[in-house]
């Protein structure tokens, strides 16, 4: 039962939309169109946070905020055990839809874009059956990448494969080997893991690094130059086939 009492297809009647807005890499000026408009008119919006930290998602959209918007803050452990991220999820999901059964639209926040690795996906899973839900895609931190290091990822049949630093090595070690281009994402901690089975491979020399593409203190190098140590938003980047443009 919704706020009026009724349901269309299994979704509350009188109850607000849910949006969840992709907001790309990190650059403002990346956002899309449709993302500024809905963020400038929420009354409603929510975003992660990890451990209590600042919101990445928030301060990318932070200068479209109306004054007085209502902040649902979704406050998401960093532990490797998926149970607590999980609770925090749900609670985030209660508090949203309180909102929407109030009858207020509601915008969520996601860096890049909300299917893509993206944590409105757990948002989404809860509610998409008792609400409206609009997904607004964004930039991907992939294609950022790209465009930052100047390098071209895939042309004609080429394939892309996208991996997450936390595989097992000899997994990671595996699909590298099988792939043509590779983008190896959420490096972090892994990146003494990952730099080995490039090394392993012998192809350091055909690897770029990276870090917190689009904003002001990006990094971009060849992964040979690579700090030894990386924060949580930063890519790999690896091409084996022949040059695109030939």
């Amino acid at each position: 039962m919704g706020a009026s009492g009724g349901s269309i297809l299994g979704k509350k009647m009188g109850a607000g939309r849910l949006y969840g807005v992709g907001l790309g890499p990190g650059d403002p000026e990346l956002m899309t169109l449709r993302a500024h408009r809905l963020i400038s008119a929420a009354e409603v919006v929510a975003y992660p946070t990890l451990a209590g930290a600042a919101s990445f998602a928030r301060s990318i959209a932070a200068g479209f905020l109306a004054d007085g918007v209502e902040e649902i803050v979704m406050d998401v452990p960093m532990t490797v055990e998926r149970e607590p991220a999980q609770a925090a999820y749900d609670t985030g999901a209660a508090r949203i839809a309180a909102a929407l059964d109030r009858g207020k639209d509601v915008v969520c926040l996601c860096e890049g874009d909300p299917f893509f690795y993206g944590s409105f996906m757990y948002i989404f899973a809860r509610l998409t059956g008792d609400y409206e839900v609009e997904v607004v895609p964004g930039v991907t931190s992939v294609t950022t990448c790209a465009a930052q290091a100047g390098m071209p990822l895939a042309a004609r049949n080429e394939r892309v494969t996208i991996l997450p630093g936390p595989l097992p090595e000899e997994e990671l070690r595996a699909r590298i080997e099988g792939a043509e281009s590779v983008a190896i994402m959420k490096v972090g901690r892994h990146m003494a893991k990952i730099r080995g089975v490039i090394e392993g491979l012998g192809l350091v020399d055909q690897a770029v690094y990276v870090e917190r593409a689009s904003l002001p203190e990006e990094v971009v190098c060849p992964l040979s130059e690579a700090p030894e140590k990386a924060p949580y938003f930063s890519m790999i980047l690896l091409t084996k086939g022949a040059d695109p443009w030939l």
